[in-house]
């Protein structure tokens, strides 16, 4: 399984360009004062899909080979990763199969349905739909996408890089959330070239940690997950991201489900923005270390915003 470089993701942005937008990355003085430094949200969560998967998916897509495309493919997915392949299928006119749990998020399964993809609901989290993908790939002779464990899908993620590194050259600490570990990952690909001395710090739910002791055993782990924070609920390290990773991140951080809940509050109240759990738990990182991070210039990475209207509801209930 290679590894990716700096010119895989220069590639991958004129690739994706004609079907991404560039998302912007704005100060907010409220969340500025809140922390003690001057923070920056990277809006992923701005993209017509609300999540920064989409760049994987259209990298992947437009680079798979065409009786590949012919037969179709099929992946495991929450929602986002879901929704990018569903998506990308959709422009290159690629048959999709994706596999969801049995719970997850309506909108999300609503959406990946009308971009056109069959779906299947099967598993109590997301590596139980794993594990029906692979089944059901071999039977049917389709191109089983990881979420994770896909150069060209990291390539494309990493482009979000570039464009905030081009906004705000000199920033100093970037904390991006880990679940599989593909957007941390492809921004330290970027990062570390363009300026090794910017700190990159993951953050995973405390009640999924798998890609956390992944991390610091330096070692493939899995563990149980009881997190909310479907973008995050990964209960096993993945070999790709996580070879990236040893090398490349700086610090990993664990924030409590309750923690991320206060920041997705925070996030609408002070910048004005929907953050999933995923997203917000940025902010809950940078609350948690913010001693750490005193007059520092750093952005925080709101991956997406696509959180259910029944979980917002219940969250804001208790503001």
């Amino acid at each position: 399984m290679s590894l990716i470089n700096f010119v895989d993701v220069l590639r991958a942005r004129e690739t994706i360009a004609p079907y991404v937008n560039k998302t912007p990355t704005y100060p907010y003085i409220g969340l500025s004062k809140l922390v003690g430094a001057e923070i920056y949200l990277k809006h992923e969560n701005h993209h017509a899909l609300g999540s920064f998967k989409v760049r994987g998916g259209i990298n992947y897509m437009s680079n798979l080979a065409a009786e590949s495309k012919k037969r179709g493919v099929i992946t495991a997915s929450t929602g986002n990763h879901g929704q990018s392949i569903a998506y990308s299928a959709s422009v290159f006119g690629v048959p999709a199969v994706i596999v969801s749990p049995e719970d997850a998020n309506t909108s999300k399964v609503e959406s990946m349905r009308n971009l056109g993809a069959e779906l299947i609901l099967k598993g109590k989290n997301f590596d139980e739909a794993r594990e029906t993908v692979e089944t059901e790939a071999s039977q049917r002779g389709l191109t089983y996408i990881h979420a994770a464990n896909e150069p060209l899908i990291i390539a494309g993620v990493a482009t979000y890089g570039l464009e905030m590194l081009e906004d705000i050259p000199d920033i100093e600490v970037v904390i991006a959330p880990i679940g599989g570990g593909s957007n941390a990952a492809a921004l330290c690909t970027v990062a570390k070239v363009i300026n090794p001395k910017i700190q990159i710090i993951g953050v995973q739910s405390a009640q999924a940690p798998a890609a956390y002791q992944s991390w610091t055993s330096k070692g493939i782990k899995s563990a149980p997950t009881s997190t909310v924070a479907e973008g995050l609920a990964t209960s096993i390290g993945f070999e790709l991201t996580q070879n990236i990773l040893w090398e490349l991140l700086d610090d990993f951080v664990l924030v409590d489900d309750k923690e991320i809940e206060g920041s997705i509050v925070t996030l609408a109240t002070k910048a004005h923005t929907l953050a999933e759990e995923a997203g917000a738990s940025t902010l809950a990182c940078a609350l948690k270390i913010k001693d750490r991070l005193s007059g520092k210039k750093v952005a925080l990475v709101i991956s997406g915003g696509n959180i259910s209207l029944k979980r917002l509801k219940a969250i804001m209930s208790t503001a």
